[in-house]
Protein backbone atom coordinates (compact mmCIF):
# COMPACT_ATOMS: atom_id res chain seq x y z
CA UNK A 1 0.00 0.00 0.00
CA UNK A 2 1.47 3.78 -0.83
CA UNK A 3 0.62 6.34 1.40
CA UNK A 4 1.27 10.14 0.65
CA UNK A 5 2.33 10.71 4.66
CA UNK A 6 6.24 10.87 4.14
CA UNK A 7 7.29 11.60 7.89
CA UNK A 8 7.43 7.16 8.78
CA UNK A 9 9.95 6.88 11.46
CA UNK A 10 10.88 3.63 12.44
CA UNK A 11 10.79 2.68 16.48
CA UNK A 12 10.08 0.15 19.00
CA UNK A 13 7.14 0.49 21.20
CA UNK A 14 8.57 1.26 25.32
CA UNK A 15 5.29 0.90 26.73
CA UNK A 16 1.03 0.86 26.13
CA UNK A 17 -1.29 2.43 28.54
CA UNK A 18 -4.65 0.88 27.09
CA UNK A 19 -8.10 2.85 28.60
CA UNK A 20 -11.84 2.16 27.52
CA UNK A 21 -11.50 4.07 24.07
CA UNK A 22 -7.93 5.49 23.95
CA UNK A 23 -4.52 4.40 24.30
CA UNK A 24 -1.27 5.85 24.53
CA UNK A 25 2.07 4.50 23.15
CA UNK A 26 5.53 5.28 24.13
CA UNK A 27 7.89 4.73 21.02
CA UNK A 28 12.16 4.69 20.78
CA UNK A 29 12.70 6.12 17.45
CA UNK A 30 15.89 4.12 16.06
CA UNK A 31 17.41 7.50 16.50
CA UNK A 32 17.19 7.45 20.09
CA UNK A 33 14.36 9.74 20.70
CA UNK A 34 10.89 9.23 22.64
CA UNK A 35 7.98 9.59 20.54
CA UNK A 36 3.92 8.95 22.07
CA UNK A 37 1.06 8.14 20.21
CA UNK A 38 -2.37 8.76 21.04
CA UNK A 39 -4.14 6.53 19.04
CA UNK A 40 -7.35 4.20 19.88
CA UNK A 41 -7.58 1.03 22.35
CA UNK A 42 -9.16 -0.61 19.43
CA UNK A 43 -6.39 0.06 17.02
CA UNK A 44 -3.44 -0.97 19.89
CA UNK A 45 -5.80 -4.55 19.72
CA UNK A 46 -6.00 -4.73 16.11
CA UNK A 47 -2.24 -4.26 15.49
CA UNK A 48 -0.93 -6.13 18.29
CA UNK A 49 0.93 -3.46 19.83
CA UNK A 50 3.13 -4.36 22.63
CA UNK A 51 6.32 -3.70 24.06
CA UNK A 52 9.11 -4.39 21.87
CA UNK A 53 7.00 -4.39 18.52
CA UNK A 54 8.80 -2.82 16.01
CA UNK A 55 6.25 0.09 14.57
CA UNK A 56 6.94 3.04 12.18
CA UNK A 57 5.79 6.38 13.70
CA UNK A 58 3.34 8.42 10.77
CA UNK A 59 2.80 11.96 10.62
CA UNK A 60 1.10 14.00 7.81
CA UNK A 61 3.35 17.29 6.92
CA UNK A 62 0.77 19.64 7.78
CA UNK A 63 0.83 18.43 11.40
CA UNK A 64 4.45 18.81 12.64
CA UNK A 65 5.56 22.75 13.57
CA UNK A 66 8.60 24.44 14.04
CA UNK A 67 10.60 26.21 16.39
CA UNK A 68 13.90 27.55 17.12
CA UNK A 69 14.37 25.76 20.63
CA UNK A 70 12.53 23.75 22.74
CA UNK A 71 9.54 25.12 23.64
CA UNK A 72 8.29 24.48 27.65
CA UNK A 73 5.05 25.33 29.39
CA UNK A 74 2.75 23.49 26.37
CA UNK A 75 1.39 20.06 26.13
CA UNK A 76 3.08 19.26 23.54
CA UNK A 77 5.41 16.22 24.54
CA UNK A 78 6.82 15.27 21.18
CA UNK A 79 9.80 17.71 20.83
CA UNK A 80 12.49 16.31 18.20
CA UNK A 81 15.65 18.55 17.90
CA UNK A 82 17.17 18.86 14.10
CA UNK A 83 18.48 20.76 11.45
CA UNK A 84 16.71 21.91 8.51
CA UNK A 85 18.28 20.44 5.39
CA UNK A 86 16.08 21.98 2.53
CA UNK A 87 13.19 25.02 2.50
CA UNK A 88 10.99 25.54 0.07
CA UNK A 89 8.45 28.27 -0.28
CA UNK A 90 5.75 29.24 -2.39
CA UNK A 91 3.15 32.09 -2.72
CA UNK A 92 1.51 31.35 0.91
CA UNK A 93 3.26 27.81 1.99
CA UNK A 94 6.20 26.32 2.60
CA UNK A 95 7.97 22.91 2.39
CA UNK A 96 10.71 22.65 5.31
CA UNK A 97 12.82 19.26 5.38
CA UNK A 98 14.51 18.37 8.77
CA UNK A 99 16.57 15.90 9.77
CA UNK A 100 16.69 14.36 13.41
CA UNK A 101 18.90 11.54 14.63
CA UNK A 102 17.51 8.08 12.89
CA UNK A 103 15.02 10.17 10.07
CA UNK A 104 13.66 12.89 8.34
CA UNK A 105 10.82 15.10 8.70
CA UNK A 106 8.53 17.52 6.72
CA UNK A 107 7.38 20.55 8.10
CA UNK A 108 4.37 22.19 5.50
CA UNK A 109 4.30 25.47 7.40
CA UNK A 110 3.47 28.74 6.39
CA UNK A 111 5.67 31.41 4.24
CA UNK A 112 5.03 33.85 7.12
CA UNK A 113 6.87 31.30 9.36
CA UNK A 114 9.55 30.56 7.49
CA UNK A 115 10.35 34.04 7.37
CA UNK A 116 9.23 34.73 10.98
CA UNK A 117 11.43 31.97 12.56
CA UNK A 118 14.45 32.74 9.77
CA UNK A 119 14.93 28.99 8.69
CA UNK A 120 17.48 28.25 6.01
CA UNK A 121 18.97 24.88 5.35
CA UNK A 122 21.57 24.46 8.34
CA UNK A 123 19.15 26.04 10.84
CA UNK A 124 18.87 24.13 14.12
CA UNK A 125 15.19 23.77 14.96
CA UNK A 126 13.32 21.54 16.93
CA UNK A 127 9.88 19.97 15.75
CA UNK A 128 6.51 19.84 17.57
CA UNK A 129 4.37 16.89 17.61
CA UNK A 130 1.27 16.29 19.06
CA UNK A 131 0.63 12.95 20.47
CA UNK A 132 -2.84 12.56 18.69
CA UNK A 133 -1.44 13.90 15.67
CA UNK A 134 1.08 10.48 15.78
CA UNK A 135 -0.39 7.35 14.07
CA UNK A 136 1.44 3.90 14.06
CA UNK A 137 1.87 1.62 11.88
CA UNK A 138 3.56 -2.25 12.53
CA UNK A 139 7.17 -2.10 10.53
Amino acid sequence: MSLSIRNQLPGTVTSVTAGEAMSTVKVRLQGGQDITAAITTDAVKDLGFAEGASVKALVKSTEVSLATGPVEGISIRNQLAGIVTDVATGGAMGSVKVSVEGGELTAAITKDAVEALGLTSGSSVVALIKSTEVSLATA
